[in-house]
């Protein structure tokens, strides 16, 4: 099991040399670094905790100020743990970058979805209305509480309420390409959270040696490079301009 924090900023789309289009998700991930490693002696179970996003100091508390202070690295803005992970391979301090992962991996995204504020039962939960004639006088209500007795409304009755703001975890995502130089991993499809959310890439709860075949991807910020050998002079002669000429007869 491995692990990464990043930001979401955006969707777009790459193309194979065969000229496949791959709708991709834009991760933005800095180095991470490991603040802190929890052991089954001092905290009951075994997990590494990553910092991200670095901030001012002066809008960082006293205690996360102390808190990276141990790890020799600047205030973070988001800290979370990665748990299944073999302790042994990592230090306090240590920086994680993007190459963590490779091109092909399969990978479990968690992000916090979209708040859409109060909705009713239809939009939320997805239930059917009722007559929309005048006289129906049920259009879009949640419907009956329940039974007769108990005289109580069961946990988990579907009603009206605030919608989104969850966590959600995408399962069996495939990584596109990993670009180390800017810090950016494309995942193929889409992933939860709005732009400039925050989310965590991990190694896929099911399948997490799984590695797909990649097929290259086209890179138009590279010129092709054209050798001497490569040019044929062409040895047809160039065509010459022919002038008429015309003549004037004196009078």
């Amino acid at each position: 099991m491995k692990g990464i924090l990043g930001r979401k900023i955006g969707m777009t789309q790459v193309f194979t040399e065969s000229g496949k289009l791959i709708p991709v998700t834009v991760v933005e991930v800095e180095p991470n670094v490991v603040t802190q490693i929890k052991t089954k002696e001092n905290d009951g179970y075994e997990a590494i905790q990553l910092g991200f996003d670095t901030k001012r100091e002066k809008l960082a508390t006293k205690a996360s100020a102390g808190h990276t202070a141990k790890a020799n690295t600047t205030p973070k803005r988001f800290f979370r743990e990665i748990k299944g992970v073999d302790i042994n391979d990592y230090t306090v301090g240590q920086e994680i970058k993007a190459d963590i992962f490779t091109a092909g991996e399969v990978v479990d995204v968690t992000g916090t979805s979209k708040g859409k504020g109060f909705q009713g039962v239809i939009k939320r939960h997805g239930q059917s209305r009722g007559p929309m004639g005048h006289g129906s006088q049920y259009h879009r209500s949640p419907g009956s509480m329940g039974t007769m007795r108990p005289m109580r409304v069961f946990k988990g009755k579907n009603l009206p309420g605030h919608m989104g703001n969850v966590t959600v975890t995408i399962q069996n995502l495939e990584i596109v390409s990993v670009d180390l130089e800017n810090n950016v991993i494309l995942v193929k499809g889409n992933i939860p959270g709005p732009k400039k959310g925050l989310v965590v890439i991990k190694s896929a709860t099911k399948n997490p040696e799984k590695v797909n075949e990649v097929e290259p991807l086209i890179n138009y910020g590279e010129t092709p490079v054209v050798h001497a050998s490569e040019v044929v002079e062409s040895e047809e002669p160039a065509e010459e301009a022919t002038v008429e000429e015309t003549s004037t007869e004196e009078n």
